[in-house]
């Protein structure tokens, strides 16, 4: 994906009362980001059940897709935005291993939009479940420069 890609595409609408992105100085947060699409949530259920590790990886690259569009509100090109960190949340069965591989997919897509900027520190963390029954929430946090 490309900041092109990005443009035109609408910012998820929050599911309760908190902002997309904050901003304090020039560091900027998102909220978490699920999967949604056109208000959809995209591949409900527990990675190993429901949902394959394919479809959670694309589940990632959707969510890490909104997270972007939130950082939009405050750049509109992402050409300011310098990762510092993204959190992976993997709503999976017991026993699931494979986090970091579903982590990736979202780290592909900050490469792709912002090259070398996209890089940051990570963190992939299983979880019993999610808002809205997502298999993925991403969080992301950036300096604006």
């Amino acid at each position: 994906m490309t900041p092109s890609e990005l443009a035109g595409l609408p910012v998820p609408a929050p599911q309760g009362h908190y902002q997309p992105v904050r901003r304090c100085g020039g560091i900027v947060a998102t909220a978490g980001m699920t999967p949604r699409s056109r208000g959809e949530m995209r591949f409900p259920g527990l990675v190993g059940a429901e949902v394959v590790l394919d479809d959670a990886r694309e589940a990632a690259r959707i969510a890490v897709r909104n997270a972007l569009l939130a950082l939009t509100l405050e750049d509109e090109t992402l050409e300011r935005v310098r990762m510092l960190r993204m959190t992976v949340y993997v709503a999976a069965v017991a026993g699931f291993r494979d986090h970091s591989r579903v982590a990736d997919a979202a780290s592909d897509v900050l490469a792709g939009v912002l090259a070398d900027r996209g890089a940051c520190a990570r963190s992939a963390i299983g979880v019993a479940s999610l808002p809205g029954g997502a298999c993925v929430e991403i969080e992301l946090t950036a300096t604006l420069d």
